[in-house]
């Protein structure tokens, strides 16, 4: 039997299909992991993910990092235009947001099992992410 061959996924078409703010949408899978999209506006719940790294590509729009210092439980603001990534390590506490009330359009690298909030829960926990 024949694989099927890979072809190009829009990501301009797939973000039209996204309406609900932080609502990862599944646009694809690989060896465990998914890409997802999101639009985001405000701020997020604080949360980590113990056993896994996390990844955010801003497509659209600056999104802010707030990141706990585990040593000290200090914050750190990281800044993440278009175009550029950050891989925020497993185990610690992240909030992302946005700055005043931009929308920010995202691609987000997890494991397929991820918790969308960690061991948080929130108005805003996803358990089931639509694939689209």
């Amino acid at each position: 039997m024949r694989k099927k061959l890979p072809s190009p996924i829009s990501l301009s078409k797939k973000l039209r299909q996204v309406e609900a703010l932080w609502t990862p949408h599944r646009i694809a899978q690989f060896d465990g992991h998914q890409l997802v999209l999101a639009r985001v506006q405000g701020e997020f719940v604080w949360h980590d993910h113990r056993e896994h790294d996390e990844v955010f590509l801003p497509i659209g729009g600056t999104l802010i990092m707030d990141l706990e210092d585990p040593a000290d439980a200090s914050v750190e603001e990281v800044r993440v235009d278009p175009g550029e990534v950050i891989v925020v390590p497993a185990g610690m506490r992240h909030r992302p947001r946005t700055l005043d009330g931009e929308e920010v359009t995202l691609l987000v690298i997890d494991p397929m099992d991820v918790k969308h909030t960690g061991d948080v829960r929130d108005e805003k926990t996803v358990d089931a992410y639509p694939e689209i």
